[in-house]
This record gives structure tokens, C-alpha cells and sequence, in this order.
């Protein structure tokens, strides 16, 4: 069974990684917007359609103004859906209006958002989330304003809730954030529950747990603030457990709001304090790191390897994945900013390798917008690794046995854990099954081979010159069934899986019999 769900879930990551996080955010932002505007129509939810087109307006040209300018002043390129996306989760946290000093206070609100990705920043990359600074800054002056207006948070609303859950469910799929802002919902009311309990016996009135908690759940901002602001990468540590802790202070904070004065640690300043728990959690690698690429170097006939030097300070685990940004002009539905799982092992640094799958040629699909800029970019270019993600690590145990499988570029994580676990003098018990077209696409076959591991090769045709350690599984089909045909003992391994999702759910039987599964599946770029 988790075999299975394992890989349905990264067949729904693979159609979904079609487009970028971001644009998804915008595009899923758009279509709430839409809903919310059509459902005004009849009076069902607070604001009316003109002050939604009024708010939406003010919020989308104070925005992106503000963002031209900065990028402009420090020579980065312009992200309009950045600037739309934050716009967007402002228009369902502020109390949309046609009044112009309240919509002055909207055009604040947005100005400060949009700053604070520059201002309130660490080493390229913005600490809060934008949204919560602007909405968090306007209720706070508006306590000696009080014409400005102020968060409300009039999406929490059964009327959006439905809409909430499909649209945001697409934004976590797509972030890999469901695990974490479950925790988040979870923690959340469940407090708002015992919160809420607590005002009712202290006012000696009945209470109806069960009714209160459906309530709660459809009618706060719960849903939204999970879906669209808590699940920012950005501003979310690096590792699951360090992403667990900060849903659920979050949570905590939301669900039983602290009194400062005229104000409450409400939604947005909950949210403040988790992504400034965050920061404390990866004050190292919540950064933007400048990279010159110092070679290109062609593995396979089809894989090529970058390496870089790094010019900050960059930690990371081996196994773990970055994101490159390669700004370029008219980028492409999946925007300019892609994942790759790190090749070198942390002892290279400065020196920092990724590796990637090009193929050209009549009947190949075209080239993303992505791919081209990359290829342009020749060394001593300049990039940026935007962050360092990922739990696709080794178990901290050196005793436990470890499987790895990897299908073609797959690979490239296991040679970091790998080269790492030799330079370390790590000795663990480690077999790898590796597939490819065929002998000439085995990637980083010196790496492989001084790891002194058993390889199970899986080609059309026999490699040459194979190690002693290593076994051609010839005539032998890497499905469940010959998987545990070469791999007998799997019940006592560690099972990780770095491929395509179809390789995942080929092989979900088999992984199942595995101590536990780890996945690494890719969508391509």
C-alpha cells in the first residue's frame, strides 16, 4: 500500500512539475479570485464585486510597481508573478473597498509587502513572508488610523472553502507541502477547539465540540493561510522535521491568538513568528548563493555535468536537491528557476556539480524556455543557487542496509551520498541497481566504481570492462518481480528510489517488503 500511494503521488508531481510553483500560486490565486467575484455577485461572501476590482487593482499596480523599482535599483531581473502572487493572497487577507483612505491603506499595505522582499532579507532571499509583513504593518498603524482599514481575513468563509481545499491541495502537491500544513490544520484547530471550549465555559454556555469544529474548519482562514502562505518555500527550512516545528508553532499561535496591547498574534503575525523560527532553523542556508560555472562536461552521449564555484558560504546533506535560477527573457509556463539534486559531495566545496539529461534530435520534444538559457550560460558565467532542500538523506544509523535504485539521471544523488560515504571513510552496506537505455548512458561510472559497492547494472546491452563488483542483469526486467529476483534480502534494507514516476510504480510491489521508503522522483525541466 505505500508502495502504491508512493507512487501515485509522484505520477501527480510529474503533471504538476509541468508548470512552476510559481506560476501554479498565480494561476490557482486567479481562478479563487474569479470564484470570489462571481459568488459577490449574489451576496455571499463580505465584499462586493467592485470592491474586489477595485482592491485587486490598487493591490496588482502598488505591487508590481514597487517591484519594478527595486529590481531596477539592484539589477535583478523583474518577476511579475511574484508580484501578482503576492497581490493576490493580499486581496483575500485585507478588507477589500472603494473608500479612497481605506484603499490608501491597501496601496501601504502592498508597498511594505513588496519592500520587505528587499529589506527584510538575508543574503538574497526574503525572511517573511511579504504578504504577512504588509498585512501585519497596516493593522498595527491602524490602530492609531483606523481609516486605513486592517486585515480580516474574509476568505475564511464556507462559501470558499470548497474552492480553498481544490486549489490549495494543487499549490502543496505541486510544493510538497501536504504533510506539513496537515500538521499545520491540525494543530491549528484542534487549539481553536480547546480555545473556543474554554470562552464557552467560562461564559457558562453549552458547547458542541464536534459542530464547533466543523465550523472552525470552514469558516476561519485556516485553510488559505496553509495552502497559500505557510507552504512558501522560501521562507520554510530545509528539512521535514525542522518544517513539522514550524507548522506547528504556527499553528499553535493561530489557533489561540495572544493579545499585545490593541492587537492579537492573529493569522499573519503567527505566520511571522514561524517563518522567523524558520530562519533560525537554516540561518546557513536560507540564502542566495552567486555561482561561476567553471566547466561543462559531457558524462553521456545524453547527460552533462556543471560544475561551479561557489562564492558564499553553502551547506548541505548529501542527497539533498537545489534550486538554479537562470534568469531569461520570455521564460516559459515553468518559469526560470529548476531543481536539481547535487552531485559533488559537501567535502568539494567550494566546487559545486549538478548534472542533467539533454537530448536533441528530430522527434524529441522542444526544449524548455529553461533549458536553453542554461545551455547558453558558458563558464565563468554567473548564477545563483536560490536554496538547498530535501530528506532524500541517508539514515544516521551506519549500520542500516541501504538500497539504491536509480534510472538514468536518477543517479546523480546517490553519487554525492556515495562519494561522500568514501571520503568519510563511511563503510556501509550499500547495493545499487542501476538502469539505463543502454552501457554508453551510465553516468559516472569512475565515482560508482570507487565506492567498492556491488552495482546491479539493468542495459540493453552488456557493459564492457566491468568491475568484479559489479553484475549485468541480463534478460532480467526491472519490475517488482526482478527486483526481488536480484535484490533477495530487500526486507532488511533501507529502500531508496531516485527515477521517473513510472519506474516507482513498476517497482511498488517489491518496495514494499522494503524497512522503509524514500523517494526522489523528478518531472524533468
Amino acid at each position: 500500500m505505500i508502495g502504491s500511494l508512493t507512487a501515485l503521488w509522484n505520477r501527480v508531481f510529474a503533471v504538476l512539475g509541468r508548470l512552476s510553483m510559481y506560476r501554479l500560486a498565480f494561476l490557482c490565486l486567479v481562478a479563487l479570485a474569479g470564484i470570489a467575484l462571481l459568488v459577490s455577485f449574489g451576496g455571499l461572501v463580505a465584499p462586493t464585486w467592485f470592491e474586489l476590482l477595485a482592491t485587486a487593482a490598487v493591490l496588482a499596480g502598488v505591487c508590481a510597481a514597487t517591484d519594478a523599482v527595486a529590481q531596477s535599483i539592484l539589477k535583478l531581473p523583474w518577476r511579475i508573478e511574484s508580484s501578482l502572487i503576492t497581490a493576490g493572497i493580499l486581496l483575500f487577507v485585507l478588507r477589500p473597498t472603494v473608500d479612497l483612505v481605506a484603499l490608501l491603506g491597501i496601496a501601504l499595505a502592498g508597498f511594505v509587502a513588496s519592500v520587505s522582499k528587499y529589506v527584510l532579507a538575508w543574503r538574497g532571499r526574503h525572511i517573511f513572508n511579504p504578504a504577512a509583513v504588509g498585512a501585519a504593518v497596516l493593522t498595527i498603524i491602524s490602530v492609531w488610523v483606523p481609516a486605513l482599514g486592517a486585515s480580516s481575513w474574509w476568505v475564511g468563509t464556507p462559501v470558499l472553502a470548497a474552492p480553498v481545499v481544490v486549489l490549495g491541495a494543487l499549490v502543496l502537491l505541486r510544493t510538497e507541502k501536504v504533510r506539513v500544513v496537515t500538521v499545520f490544520l491540525v494543530v491549528a484547530v484542534a487549539v481553536a477547539v480547546l480555545r473556543t471550549s474554554a470562552q464557552y465555559q467560562a461564559a457558562g454556555l453549552t458547547f458542541d465540540a464536534w459542530t464547533m469544529f466543523w465550523q472552525i474548519l470552514w469558516a476561519s482562514p485556516f485553510l488559505f493561510l496553509g495552502a497559500f502562505m505557510l507552504s512558501e518555500p522560501l521562507t520554510m527550512p530545509p528539512r521535514r522535521w525542522q518544517q513539522f516545528t514550524v507548522a506547528g508553532v504556527v499553528g499553535v499561535l493561530a489557533g489561540w491568538p495572544i493579545a499585545i496591547g490593541e492587537v492579537t498574534l492573529g493569522q499573519e503575525r503567527a505566520l511571522l513568528v514561524g517563518n522567523a523560527v524558520a530562519f533560525v532553523f537554516a540561518f546557513s542556508l536560507r540564502s542566495a548563493v552567486k555561482l561561476t560555472l567553471v566547466s561543462r562536461t559531457e558524462l553521456t552521449p545524453t547527460v552533462k555535468q556543471l560544475t561551479f564555484r561557489t562564492h558564499d558560504r553553502l551547506a548541505f546533506l548529501p542527497g539533498q536537491y537545489l534550486e538554479l535560477d537562470v534568469p531569461h527573457r520570455h521564460p516559459d509556463a515553468r518559469g526560470t528557476r529548476r531543481e536539481f539534486s547535487i552531485a559533488s559531495a559537501p567535502e568539494d566545496l567550494p566546487e559545486l556539480s549538478v548534472a542533467f539529461r539533454e537530448v536533441a534530435g528530430p522527434g524529441v520534444k522542444p526544449q524548455s524556455s529553461y533549458k536553453k538559457a542554461l545551455a547558453e550560460v558558458q563558464p565563468g558565467g554567473a548564477l545563483a543557487v536560490t536554496g538547498v532542500w530535501g530528506d532524500f538523506v541517508m539514515p544516521k544509523r551506519g549500520a542500516a542496509p541501504i538500497l539504491m535504485v536509480a534510472a538514468g539521471i536518477g543517479i546523480t544523488p546517490f553519487v554525492s551520498q556515495l562519494r561522500h560515504q568514501r571520503l568519510a571513510g563511511d563503510d556501509r552496506d550499500v547495493v545499487l541497481v542501476y538502469v539505463a537505455s543502454d552501457a554508453s548512458e551510465l553516468a559516472f561510472r569512475a565515482e560508482l566504481e570507487a565506492s567498492g559497492i556491488p552495482v546491479i547494472i539493468f542495459t540493453r546491452d552488456r557493459p564492457a570492462d566491468l568491475p568484479r563488483h559489479w553484475i549485468w542483469a541480463r534478460g532480467v526486467r526491472l519490475d517488482a518481480e526482478g527486483l526481488l529476483k536480484v535484490v533477495p534480502d530487500i526486507s532488511s534494507r533501507h529502500a531508496y528510489i531516485s527515477g521517473p514516476p513510472g519506474l516507482l510504480a513498476e517497482l511498488a510491489p517489491a518496495l514494499e517488503r522494503a524497512r522503509s521508503i524514500a523517494t526522489d522522483a523528478f518531472s524533468g525541466y
